[in-house]
């Protein structure tokens, strides 16, 4: 079954950890980078990330981000 427009797979990575310091977007230890999940679409994935990101609200160090996968897969996309 093909995708239609309304459900086309624009995949979207959460992912987060402590950083070094607030001005930046690098992981104090990577290897405790937490992946939180691959998602088909940006909704999903906001979601995903809200729920996360509010658990962890009592630690300034703590981000998660939301990676826009499909746009480094296909860069040439609209």
């Amino acid at each position: 079954m093909a995708a239609t427009a309304e459900s086309k797979q624009l995949l979207h990575l959460v992912l987060g950890g402590e950083l070094k310091s607030l001005d930046s977007t690098e992981f104090k230890d990577l290897s405790k980078v937490e992946v939180v999940g691959l998602y088909p679409n940006y909704a999903t994935a906001y979601a995903a990330w809200k729920s996360r990101a509010q658990q962890t609200v009592d630690n300034a160090q703590m981000r998660f981000f939301i990676v826009h996968l499909h746009r480094l897969l296909d860069p040439d996309a609209a």
